[in-house]
């Protein structure tokens, strides 16, 4: 993703900004009014408009119905062009849009950090904070997708969560002890949740040392997807070998996993060391 300055001033993104900037004004409404009908703020379509917040596919569906086909203009084929450009992580897109939407049952491992699903607000704009090269403005927008996600688990019937994470995260420093404190007291609240089954697991774990990757079980039998971290970027596949691996490892690392009432007890002794 790119910070405002280094985009072109015909980029896909600019032209989705320009445009609905034209559209509005033409019809005579206000940022608030576009916001309310897009389902979010002010500050958050003002940046669309500046090209400093990337479009949702959401957001572009909106647009047309609102402006409709009248207006010579298709925010969804725009939204195509800034998906598709070489720079953009379309793998994550897919994931958040074609995946996670449709979940059944999500399993993820995570041996660096707390699962993006499960992170604060203040956790998650500290991991993406200290990015190399990061304006402030794609923080805001990083921070505000991963808040969106987790809609997902607030759904009349929320995908099953099964998440294992390694029992160092519960002590590694993101943001100081305020935010260790509220990201693991958010982490005990979730755990009470029906559909979220979440276990600490034992540091010396080996198994789970070449990184954290989640794995997707989807409706009317389609194959599970795998998606797993590298340095660069996450590798999202539905190949069979991949996927058996994944899940070797995945139970592999189970067997290293504390009971869940254990796995409590290990999250509020944590909790109460960040003072």
């Amino acid at each position: 993703m790119h910070v405002v300055s280094s985009l072109e001033p015909d980029s896909p993104r600019v032209r989705f900004g320009a445009e609905l900037r034209r559209l509005r004004e033409a019809a005579e409404l206000s940022q608030a009014a576009v916001a309310s009908r897009l389902g979010c703020t002010q500050t958050q379509v003002s940046r669309l408009e500046k090209a400093t917040r990337t479009p949702s596919r959401s957001d572009a569906e909106r647009l047309d119905r609102l402006f409709g086909a009248s207006a010579g203009v298709s925010f969804a084929r725009i939204y195509q062009r800034i998906v598709a450009q070489p720079g953009s992580p379309m793998w994550f897109r897919n994931w958040v849009e074609e995946i996670e939407p449709n979940l059944l049952v999500l399993r993820s491992w995570d041996p660096l950090l707390v699962p993006g699903l499960l992170q604060t607000e203040a956790y998650a704009r500290h991991v993406f904070s200290q990015g190399p090269q990061v304006a402030p403005e794609e923080v805001d927008e990083r921070v505000e997708a991963r808040m969106r996600r987790q809609h997902i688990l607030d759904r009349r019937k929320p995908p099953m969560l099964l998440v294992l994470i390694d029992e160092g995260v519960l002590h590694r420093r993101i943001g100081g002890p305020k935010v260790m404190r509220e990201q693991l007291g958010h982490l005990l609240e979730t755990a009470q949740r029906p559909a979220v089954f979440l276990q600490v697991v034992d540091p010396e774990c080996v198994a789970g040392l070449a990184g954290a990757f989640m794995i997707a079980e989807l409706p009317n039998g389609q194959p599970d997807v795998v998606s797993s971290d590298s340095p660069a970027q996450a590798h999202t596949t539905t190949d069979h070998d991949v996927v058996t691996s994944i899940w070797q490892r995945y139970e592999a690392i189970r067997l290293w996993a504390y009971p869940e009432r254990v796995s409590v007890l290990k999250i509020e002794e944590a909790r109460r060391e960040w003072t």
